[in-house]
Order: structure tokens, then sequence, then C-alpha cells
């Protein structure tokens, strides 16, 4: 699956040195705007790359011969933050026509988005291309979801080629954003023994059995607006809002890792960091293989 390609931290210096700053300044201003924002832009990146790759295929439009990935299941109605990613690129643009990728874009929004909320940075490495084709239907099969067991959240993450605790690491992203009623409903009304009881009754406030079925609730109950190690914090408390949360600490494999991270913030951010870059590496275009977007949402 992997393609380690001639990615690297210096592939805009000569000919766009100003991007990095460029894109920070707008995703800067949109997560000042709305802090749930750094969530969001984290998750276009992870979604983005585990469909074909870092590509920015998750970007494009409908059209006659592109079937969108954005209205595959798991990004209908949920993957948001794309006019933010369309505002980054205008301004580029302005400076740098036709040369910085939006699937570069979206690596960078994400390391961005991480700092502005108190979580790790990393050096991102860049000189993604951009698809000209999208998977409706590798974006219903590839993405994990929240109802997946321990044992198919971890291949899915092996078929990408992130071990077992960058699985964990980057479950830790959950430390921000929300999720609506219906991902978690069936976990708040089931009496189950790996859900605290008070824990249930607060969620259940907000998201009745019938209807309401995109209320929001914060993944991180304690901060909701820090990407920290309180998520991990919260599945010791048997307070993991998901099933795909809460089955990361359920007696399995993944039960050391857990620990540890809430045990030592740093140990997550590191592993983290180190993840995030490992998922900005799967498959990506390089070379002469895919475009450079002039707009994210279409091809040239």
């Amino acid at each position: 699956m992997q393609c380690h390609a001639q990615l690297s931290s210096t592939f805009y210096d000569r000919t766009c040195p100003n991007a990095l700053t460029t894109i920070r300044t707008s995703i800067r201003q949109a997560i000042s705007r709305e802090r749930r924002m750094a969530a969001s832009l984290i998750r276009l990146h992870f979604h983005d790359c585990f469909v074909q790759g870092c590509d920015a295929s998750l970007l494009l439009d409908e059209t006659p011969t592109i079937v969108s990935e954005k209205t595959a299941l798991p990004n209908l109605g949920s993957v948001r933050g794309f006019g933010i990613i369309e505002d980054a690129k205008r301004e580029v643009e302005k400076t740098c026509p036709g040369i910085v990728s939006c699937a570069d874009i979206l690596a960078v929004a994400a390391r961005d988005a991480s700092t502005l909320v108190g979580g790790p940075s990393w050096t991102v490495k860049l000189g993604r291309r951009d698809s000209t084709t999208a998977s409706h239907t590798l974006a219903e099969t590839d993405l994990p979801g929240p109802f997946d067991p321990l044992s198919r959240l971890i291949s899915g993450f092996a078929n990408k080629g992130l071990s077992t605790r960058d699985m964990v690491a980057l479950s830790g992203s959950h430390s921000i954003g929300q999720a609506q009623c219906f991902l978690f409903r069936d976990r708040i009304y089931g009496n189950g023994t790996d859900i605290d009881a008070g824990f249930a009754s607060t969620r259940r406030r907000q998201c009745p059995q019938e209807d309401q079925n995109g209320n929001l609730a914060p993944l991180d109950l304690v901060t909701p607006n820090q990407l920290d190690n309180n998520y991990f914090k919260n599945l010791r408390q048997r307070k993991g809002l998901l099933q795909s949360d809460q089955v990361l600490l359920s007696g399995g494999s993944t039960d050391d890792i857990v620990l540890e991270y809430s045990n030592s913030p740093r140990a997550f951010a590191s592993d983290f960091a180190a993840a995030m870059i490992k998922m900005g590496d799967i498959s990506p275009l390089t070379g002469q293989n895919g475009i450079i977007r002039t707009v994210c949402g279409a091809i040239n």
C-alpha cells in the first residue's frame, strides 16, 4: 500500500517560499472564528489519505464523470471545512499560481490545526500532487467506522501501512471535535458495562432515542477544544463517546497503549505527530503523476 515517494519538507522553498506562512494565516483565521474547525481539518486530511492516498480526491465535487467522495456514507453530512481549504488555496494562488497542490494544503492545514488547539507540531513533508479522480466506492469501504470492533480498526489501519500504535495515537484526535447523536445512540441507551452510567445519562439529555439524529456532543467531555491526552483518561473512566473509542480499552491488545498515553502527555504528543507524518505518506502522487488543481473542488 505504502509508497514513500520523494516528499520533502523543502519542496516549495524555491518555487513558493511563502506557501506555508500563507496557509497558516488562513487556517489560524478559520480556527479563531470557530474552534471546532481544527478537528474538521484534521479529519479532512485523514479521510483524504485513507481513500486513494493523500491526493485531495476527497475535495472533488460531483460531475458527470466524477462520483464524489463527499456523498459516501462516512463523509455525507459530516465532513466539513472544504471552504477553508479553498480559501487557503485561493490565497496561495495569488502569489504562486499553479504551484502548490490541494493535497499538500490539506496536510499543512492538519498540522497547523493541531498546533492551534494545543496539540503537537511536526514538519510536514510536501510534494504531493492532486488526483484527477475520486473513489466513492473506496470511501465506503476503506474508512474506519464508529461501530467497528477492535480487530477491524487494527486491520483497516494496517492496510494503509499504519501500526496498531499509530491507530491508537491517531484516535487521540478525538480529544477534539464532535459526533452526531445517531453515531453514539446505541452506546448510551445500551446499558452496557463499558459505559459510565452518569456519562450515559448526561449524553441522553441531548440525544433522545428517536429524532434529533444530528445533535452534536463533544468527543472529549473534559477539554473539548484542546488536543491533549484527556481522551485516553476518559476511556479509563468508561467515558468514550463512540463504540470505536471505548473499544480501545476493552481488554484487548490496545489497553497498554491507552494506559501509557493517559499517563504521559509527552508520549501521546510525540506518537501522534509521528503517526500523522506516516499517514501523510500514504500513496502520494508525485513527479509526473496527478496535477496541480487551480481550484480544489474541480479538475482544471
